[in-house]
């Protein structure tokens, strides 16, 4: 699966995010697979006002970008069993990102740039 621009969706009321709020028992969840990033019980308005929130998965598109759609998820899933959800080390470059408002210049989340975005 090739990531070749800089162009994200975005998918509310994702069945694949719910899992994943159910797995971490979080009641809304947003989770980045290649370049959608998947949405559960919050809207895209919302999770676009939130600039940390959008910069944590923008990272984990450039994650998936630098290293390959299948090599990032082979790797997300041996350190989640190896070291937990939080201690994750794709986790954490993700949350030391969430300040990088570079990556909200660098993509375009549903044809539209999120300059507008705020914290």
């Amino acid at each position: 699966m090739a990531l070749d621009n800089n162009k994200v969706a975005i998918r509310e009321n994702s069945l694949l995010a719910r899992l994943g709020a159910i797995r971490l028992r979080e009641k809304r969840m947003a989770l980045t697979f290649g370049s959608t990033i998947h949405l559960y019980n919050v809207s895209k308005e919302k999770f676009l006002h939130s600039s940390s929130w959008v910069c944590h998965e923008l990272k984990h598109v450039e994650q998936y970008k630098r290293m390959g759609f299948w090599k990032f998820l082979w790797k997300y899933l041996a350190y989640s069993a190896k070291y937990g959800y939080h201690n994750n080390p794709l986790e954490i470059e993700a949350r030391e990102a969430e300040c990088d408002t570079g990556l909200l210049a660098k993509y375009s989340i549903d044809g539209r740039t999120n300059e507008t975005t705020t914290a």
